[in-house]
């Protein structure tokens, strides 16, 4: 096994192998833009703006945030992307990020599109995971009305059974071609009938392996527990629970809309509660190894290295096929890059799709940028390490 003493995440030389200088550069001055809150702020209606009256902004915005948050605007633009990650190691997993449609033509293309991510990492290795949003498979009223538990009428469900017949679609094509699927988790008003569909598709084609992935935000407080519930109910049904364990995208809208409501918010009081039931997520999984697969979805290095260290505890294979560290590109690659090079299974998640359409995915990483404590200033510091180092080494 890996001596994990050897495991640095301060290596920058590792973590910025991939890029170029220009690389370097631009992204110093991204992040350095996106460290002011104000630009963050006022970025999107200007944006829009400028895309609406037609100006030429398109072309600033591939070149920039687009760029080094994306993959491409198509599946095809985004072999660069697969190969120069895979060459450090690091999986891909292709995001289709088009967000906030309600039309079941629109409907139906997500799911013809999600399914051709499956056929294109079919047989591909650097692709090892696919991904897909369920509000982008079904309305999100829809989806209100079933966890309210309201009476749906006959168009309705008539239409919620058009939008199961897509994730069915979408999971047996995972299951035909071998590819797992993870199902993202949403907003806790429409998780419940999203918890439901994901537990009976895994009941379907988990028995023998790890196919279909549900998603459990650990910000919420009850989802530990929902962790462990479904993990009884696997054991119990005779299938393999495979779980994505991430802290949560959906904090500020979630407290408001329970203040608005005037119910108690389902967020954790705290970050130490948000970090310990992450941890213990993680332990619960690592201990249960050969009956649940799980993906660490994080960019918390004491997560990470605390991951590692029960790994190593346990005597368990870094490279266990039911193991898999997770970034977003563009962040976090002296996480996945050191992991990757120690061996353990990492992935990034690659977004695309055309540029408008994945605009409310960039404006969102941005913002959540933002709010995460130090996440600016510990990218920018070893953006400029590198850079430094870069400069102190001998030309050829």
């Amino acid at each position: 096994m890996y001596n994990k003493e050897n495991l640095s995440f301060e290596d920058t030389e590792i973590a910025f192998k991939h890029s170029t200088d220009f690389d370097l550069k631009r992204a110093y001055w991204l992040f350095k833009v996106i460290n002011i809150n104000f630009m963050v702020k006022i970025g999107p209606p200007i944006t829009n703006l400028a895309m609406k009256l037609g100006l030429p902004i398109k072309g600033i915005i591939k070149a920039t945030i687009f760029k080094h948050f994306c993959g491409g605007e198509t599946i095809l633009e985004c072999d660069n992307t697969i190969k120069r990650l895979n060459e450090g190691g690091v999986g891909t997993i292709l995001d289709y990020s088009v967000e906030g449609e309600d039309d079941e033509k629109v409907f139906d293309n997500t799911r013809n599109e999600i399914i051709k991510t499956i056929k294109r990492a079919q047989n591909d290795p650097s692709i090892p995971l696919t991904v897909f949003k369920p509000t982008g498979v079904c309305r999100f009223a829809l989806l209100e009305k079933l966890d309210a538990c309201l009476a749906l009428n006959n168009q309705e469900q008539e239409e919620w059974e058009r939008a199961k017949g897509r994730v069915l679609a979408i999971c047996q094509n995972a299951y035909d071609a071998n590819v797992p699927v993870m199902i993202d988790a949403e907003e806790s008003w429409i998780q419940n009938t999203i918890d439901l569909l994901a537990l009976s598709m895994m009941e379907r084609f988990n028995k023998h392996k790890a196919v279909v992935y549900n998603t459990y935000q650990l910000y919420r407080h009850d989802k530990f527990q929902s962790l462990k519930n479904d993990f009884q109910i696997a054991q119990e049904k005779d299938f393999i629970l495979a779980a994505k364990l991430v802290r949560g995208a959906y904090m500020e809208k979630e407290r408001a809309r329970a203040i608005e409501k005037g119910y108690n918010s389902p967020i954790q009081s705290s970050k130490i509660d948000t970090d310990k039931d992450y941890d213990q997520a993680v332990e619960f999984c690592i201990s249960n190894i050969n009956k649940i697969a799980f993906v660490a979805g994080t960019h918390n290095e004491i997560s990470c290295k605390k991951m590692v260290e029960i790994l190593d505890n346990l005597k368990i294979d870094q490279n266990h096929q039911h193991v898999y560290f997770s970034q977003l590109l563009g962040m976090s690659d002296n996480l996945s890059f050191n992991l990757a090079n120690a061996k353990y299974n990492v992935v990034k998640y690659v977004p695309y799709g055309p540029i408008k359409a994945v605009l409310p995915y960039l404006f969102r990483r941005a913002e959540e940028n933002t709010a995460i404590a130090g996440q600016m200033g510990r990218e920018l510091g070893l953006l400029t390490k590198e850079i430094n180092r870069r400069k102190r080494q001998p030309k050829n």
